[in-house]
């Protein structure tokens, strides 16, 4: 299947022939479709808070102690999809084709002078008759050259004093308020394309002093990169590794799974996830703020309660006597409480942390063999990585849908869903689908250590069958991309999940251009 030639090249971008030729056979087989149960509703699956419930779970987390946090922002890529209709129209104007006064470009060009990037230096005339040049001027080298730059480093919004921020600005300003350490500081960890790092960096010296002094904060920023040993081999239509015109394989980034690589190199216990495209001008930061704090509330407050149930696990069940109690085959191994788990007082909590798993994360156990065996899966469950994941009303806006899903053990979950991994040839999937009342829009919460106060390895708890197959080109030539477990799909799914309704207002995201005029990005309304 390789070349002398191929094997050269997987290895030096750090990954192996046995990870390449696993990839090349996942393309052939293909995934499994995901077994729902349910859609995750208000009824079952999703909690809704009162006003005054997610002020108690905000309050809970301001007393609450973490060992380390930080704002976690995806940031990779270039703002080509948000750009997308402007250089279709682009390339229709440069044919000398009509473009229509309600194409988005023209759309785009009407409003200019309401973007917070407009200069009128350099839109000297910003006419509907002049949609070209303005064009031009917005997405090439011959102005901003927005096409090719990322989205955190856009001018997203521009304040009545004169201010204008990027998405990046907007990310620490909200840090500053509600991932606050004791000491003062913010820590945000921001993953980038290496060729964008001087940018950021540069976008972050033009603030960072003023935002320190005005806030009194210190800034701890870290960039970080998607590792290349993540890429995934390509694949032509008939499953055979994609060769290029230089006869070298094709590798393309994995998709956002790949991040679970640079989220469990973190240290900090508790990490807020949320991308760089879904920021608000400040008024909106109170109620964002509330919600965050909301969620982070309720992520130490399950951990909590996770971690008293282990506690007491392990007191009525005796593995608080050593490993031989969890490994009997160790030599020297000695059946010290050999009969604990059979006691009132151990089955009695058992069913309690059952009730809790079905109630509060809809996680119901498959029958076990024997007391030993209940203990042991219990505390399975109950030991993982815990993530909170805010959900919004469905309003039709993209993004993964919350389900009950059957897992291969038997048991059921939580998980977010995206649609290509649903079954649309499935009368109960569709139906499922076409019920559901919330969508993910990337607002989560994670603890990250375990009730002993150690980090997860969080690669041990990613569904590698959770991957999906997307068709993509390569010079006009059609070929397959590989991703990984997206990272709040199956890169997260055999983690503790909980599932809360947060407000609409805390989800503005800019997917295409045109959404910067909406009012969660204007100060002028």
């Amino acid at each position: 299947m390789f070349t002398d030639k191929d094997i050269r090249q997987i290895e030096s971008r750090g990954s192996s022939v046995e990870t390449a030729k696993g990839q090349v056979e996942r393309f052939k087989k293909g995934f499994p479709w995901m077994k729902i149960e349910a859609p995750a509703t208000p009824e079952r699956g999703i909690t809704v808070l009162t006003d005054t419930q997610a002020d108690e779970a905000a309050a809970y987390y301001d007393k609450a102690e973490v060992h380390g946090k930080c704002k976690f922002v995806p940031a990779s890529g270039a703002a080509s999809r948000m750009f997308k209709d402007l250089f279709s129209g682009l390339d229709k104007l440069r044919e000398g084709q009509e473009l229509a006064e309600d194409a988005p470009a023209s759309k785009f060009a009407a409003h200019i002078a309401e973007f917070a990037f407009y200069d009128p230096a350099l839109y000297p005339e910003a006419t509907l008759e002049n949609r070209q040049d303005i064009l031009e001027k917005t997405l090439t080298d011959k102005g901003l050259n927005y096409g090719a730059k990322p989205k955190g480093v856009l001018k997203f919004h521009k304040y009545s004093d004169g201010e204008i921020r990027t998405a990046f600005a907007e990310h620490l300003v909200e840090a500053q308020n509600y991932m606050r350490n004791a000491d003062g500081s913010a820590n945000l960890v921001v993953t980038i394309s290496p060729e964008h790092q001087e940018l950021f960096k540069e976008a972050l010296e033009e603030v960072k002093a003023t935002y320190e002094q005005r806030y009194g904060v210190k800034y701890n920023i870290t960039f970080t990169f998607q590792d290349k040993a993540t890429d995934t081999i390509a694949v032509d239509v008939d499953n055979n590794p994609f060769r290029t015109e230089t006869d070298s394989l094709l590798f393309r980034p994995a998709g956002h799974g790949a991040l679970i690589y640079n989220l469990n190199k973190l240290e900090e216990e508790l990490v807020s996830i949320k991308n760089i495209d879904n920021v608000a001008v400040e008024r909106y930061l109170p109620v964002t703020a509330k919600y965050k704090k909301a969620l982070m509330g309720k992520a130490v407050e399950l951990r909590d309660k996770i971690f008293g149930f282990l506690e007491e696990l392990d007191a009525v069940s005796g593995a608080n006597v050593g490993p031989q109690k969890l490994y009997p085959n160790l030599p020297g191994y000695t059946p010290l409480y050999e009969d604990a788990c059979m006691s009132e007082e151990c089955i009695s909590l058992c069913d309690d942390i059952e009730e809790f798993l079905d109630k509060e994360l809809c996680i119901r156990m498959p029958e076990a063999r024997d007391c030993k065996d209940r203990v042991e899966k219990l505390r399975a469950k109950l030991n993982r990585p815990i993530r909170v994941c805010g959900m919004v009303r469905n309003q039709g806006e993209p993004g993964g849908g919350p389900f009950v899903i059957k897992e291969k053990d038997g048991s059921t979950s939580l998980q977010i869903l995206e649609s290509v991994q649903i079954n649309m040839n499935d009368a109960h999937a569709r139906e499922a689908l076409s019920t559901a009342t919330h969508f993910n829009p990337v607002d989560i919460v994670c603890c990250l250590h375990n009730y002993k106060g150690e980090s997860f390895d969080l690669l041990k708890y990613v569904d590698n069958d959770a991957g999906f197959i997307s068709s993509k080109s390569y010079q006009g030539r059609e070929l397959k991309a590989l991703e990984l477990p997206g990272l709040w799909n199956g890169s997260m799914s055999d983690w503790n999940t909980l599932f809360v309704e947060v407000p609409l207002e805390t989800f503005n995201p800019v997917k295409v251009v045109l959404d910067l005029l909406r009012p969660a990005h204007r100060t002028d309304l």
